[in-house]
């Protein structure tokens, strides 16, 4: 028996040698008995057996077809190597992945023989100047057991992620995927990451370890990138808070939060915050932009101090005295004390301002906010309300005297002279006192009754204090009452001019009318402009009023003989609102009016603002033609002054001076020194207020030229004005015959 070694397995086993193998001396020859004759299958067993082959075959090319038409519908890149890294399968995607060496794949091709083809043909960028190395690595990763990923670069600039997986028959499944926007979206992140001028770090989402910082964030913290990625952003947050990603909901992502953050070297910084969740490295992690808003917060501050304080004097303004006035009853509320609040105004202040300038009565009311806060205890409150009026909040109240004292204490504190430049300055001051929660339970109600306390105050005792009552507030409904029907009036076209003549004192001829607002009420009846030109003039609602009355009385002295005028008061705000002249032109325009035959009254008090615009104003309706006159003379400051500053065509006497002209010396002395000025000034003098035959006598002899007043007619409408008009073309006739021409209501 011989033994042999068998070159299939490597294992040694026995073989026993036929008794036909004979040998020869040249060779051996191996005898073998000829096959035992097997019977061939029937027929029909043969066919069916056959028949099987075939439906196994058709089945396996129809698994083989699906396998195709499956893989060919990837969007990714694939194919299959057997063990020795031959291609089995491949899909269109891998073909045009592989495009500048897909002549060469083929069932049976080894892909190291196309990988060693295309780095010759220049196809991995990676492989230049390496190429055998390259060639190494790359088929030591596709025998990676347990698979592996890793990205390869072609020359057409496309980076392709490769992932491979070994089956269990020891071939590969390869999936290619092109990542090549991916890479470049990485990649202009990392630039605008880099080198963004913002503070930027990338944290871990699970522990908020810092991944890496960007060079503006090192710069601004203090740390390196070494340091910075043994942080974790806890680490640089001044206080235990919620990490900034975890303390917003999903819509939120992107939107600021706030923090506060400590630098390198202990500095605290306010930090807003912006996160968004993105992947980094192919791993989850959370972009923060670091906005250091410190320098903004405290400008901020200045600008929340300077919107609630007045710049002039630093004390708090009206919005921020109703919150503390508000905080204050809540807190006197609690405890049950009375709070006071104490309005002052400082009295005689305009006068101060357009004597002195502007400058004197600032520095006056800086002085007086200083006298007001000494005054007062660390737990009361001082604020500016308006130009000079002054809030005091007084604290734990026990009785009224106490709001008392401390309004006498104020104004005895404000009223001490003051010294600017050489002026020695001395004001008063008046104040009104409110007490809650009697007189209002919040801060608009105490206000409005402080207000109405002031208001009385300053009527019938400047100098002192007056408290809350409640038939201020019935007077105060009233009022307001009056400003919500002028205000419909208006609307309607309801107020009209009533006309009231201006005589000539020698001739006894009607030389003009002066139109005066008239008020019919619904419900009222005639309401006297006492009434409601005080509230028109406190509202603004006069400039609505003045620019009607104007183009209503030019409209009807149009229809008035060309020898008769018509005057129009003038009030201050209408002069102050800048376009008069515009107004003015517009009426003569419209009526076809000459402006010679239209008279304007301005009282003193348009004068004492001294601006250039007042005067420009008032010489270009002078220029234009419109005779200009002086109202109520000698009731203002400094009526002589005014005189030599513009030249007025007419000067009217108040009729303070007019009332029993005959009776009382001193008015006539005035009366004739009045006349004596104007004739000297070459001006028109008319009096105002003729109401008996006695003044008419006196006014006469001192040879004044005008009269106006109840004794020659009231002011009527304009339908009676054209009857009056009527009885002085008759009266003339009259007079031819010797009849006293002056006209009596």
């Amino acid at each position: 028996m011989a033994v042999r070694r068998s070159t299939g397995n490597g294992k040694r086993r026995r073989k026993v040698q036929s008794p036909v193998l004979a040998r020869s001396p040249q060779r051996a020859v191996l005898r073998v008995a000829p096959p035992a004759q097997r019977v061939p299958p029937p027929p029909d067993e043969a066919r069916r057996m056959r028949a099987k082959m075939e439906t196994a075959l058709a089945e396996a090319n129809r698994a083989h077809e699906r396998l195709r038409e499956a893989i060919e519908l990837l969007p990714e890149a694939m194919v299959f190597l057997d063990a020795e890294g031959r291609y089995i399968l491949w899909n269109k995607k891998y073909a045009e992945f592989y495009r500048r060496s897909a002549d060469l794949f083929a069932p049976g091709v080894r892909l190291e023989d196309t990988l060693r083809v295309g780095v010759a043909r220049g196809d991995y960028v990676e492989a230049v100047g390496r190429e055998e190395e390259w060639i190494a690595e790359r088929l030591g990763q596709l025998r990676q057991p347990d698979g592996g990923r890793h990205e390869q670069w072609l020359a057409d600039g496309r980076c392709i992620l490769i992932e491979e997986r070994q089956t269990s028959d020891g071939g590969v499944i390869g999936l290619r995927v092109d990542i090549t926007e991916m890479k470049q979206r990485e990649a202009s992140f990392r630039l605008l990451f880099e080198g963004n001028p913002v503070p930027m770090i990338i944290c871990n989402p699970d522990d908020a370890v810092v991944v890496s910082a960007n060079e503006a964030a090192m710069a601004h913290y203090g740390y390196d990138q070494a340091e910075f990625e043994t942080l974790t952003l806890r680490d640089i947050q001044a206080f235990d808070t919620e990490l900034p990603w975890r303390d917003q909901s999903a819509d939120d992502e992107g939107s600021a939060r706030t923090w506060k953050h400590v630098k390198v070297d202990g500095s605290l910084i306010d930090v807003a915050i912006y996160a968004r969740m993105l992947t980094y490295d192919g791993r989850p992690a959370v972009l923060l932009a670091l906005i250091d808003i410190t320098e903004r917060k405290r400008a901020e501050a200045r600008l929340t101090f300077v919107a609630q304080h007045d710049a002039l004097t630093g004390l708090p303004t009206r919005n921020l005295l109703r919150r503390h006035i508000d905080e204050t009853l809540a807190r006197g509320r609690r405890a049950g004390d009375k709070v006071a609040l104490l309005l002052l105004d400082v009295d005689n202040f305009k006068i101060i301002n357009d004597t002195l300038g502007h400058d004197i009565g600032d520095e006056l009311l800086r002085n007086v906010a200083r006298r007001l806060r000494s005054s007062l205890r660390d737990e009361d409150a001082v604020a500016r309300l308006g130009s000079d009026e002054f809030a005091i909040v007084q604290s734990a109240v026990m009785r009224p005297e106490d709001a008392v004292l401390l309004a006498k204490r104020l104004i005895d504190a404000v009223s001490h002279p003051y010294l600017f430049n050489g002026h020695s300055v001395v004001v008063g001051a008046s104040v009104g006192i409110a007490l809650a929660p009697g007189d209002g339970e919040d801060s608009d109600n105490l206000l409005k009754s402080a207000d109405m306390a002031l208001s009385r105050a300053k009527q019938d005792a400047r100098g002192g204090y007056c408290f809350f009552e409640k038939g201020m507030d019935a007077s105060a409904q009233a009022r307001r009452r009056i400003e919500a029907d002028l205000r419909a009036a208006i609307d309607g076209d309801v107020l009209r001019p009533h006309y009231q003549p201006l005589v000539d004192l020698r001739s006894g001829r009607i030389t003009g009318f002066e139109a005066l607002v008239r008020w019919p009420h619904p419900e009222r009846g005639m309401i006297p402009p006492s009434e409601f030109i005080p509230v028109a003039e406190e509202t603004g609602l006069i400039n609505a009023i003045g620019g009607a009355m104007l183009r209503q009385a030019c409209i009807d002295a149009a229809t008035w003989p060309d020898e008769v005028r018509v005057a129009v008061n003038l009030s201050s705000l209408q002069i102050r609102a800048g376009n008069l002249l515009s107004v003015v032109m517009d009426a003569l325009k419209r009526a076809g009016l000459p402006a010679r035959r239209l008279e304007l009254e301005i009282t003193e008090t348009v004068l004492l603002d001294k601006s250039d615009e007042v005067a420009a104003t008032l010489h270009a309706l002078r220029a234009l033609g419109v005779r200009i006159s002086m109202d109520d003379f000698g009731t203002g400051y400094s009526s002589l002054s005014y005189l030599r500053s513009f030249p007025f065509d007419k000067i009217k006497i108040d009729r303070s001076f007019v009332h029993d002209l005959g009776a009382n010396r001193d008015a006539q002395a005035i009366v004739r020194a009045i006349i004596s000025l104007g004739k000297g000034l070459g001006v028109t003098i008319t009096a105002e207020g003729v109401e008996t035959e006695a003044e008419l006598i006196c006014l006469r002899d001192e040879g004044c030229h005008e009269g106006q007043g109840f004794l020659f007619s009231k002011a009527r409408p304009h339908a009676e004005i054209v009857q009056l008009l009527h009885a002085q073309r008759m009266a003339r006739g009259q007079a031819m015959l010797g009849v006293d021409p002056i006209m009596v209501a």
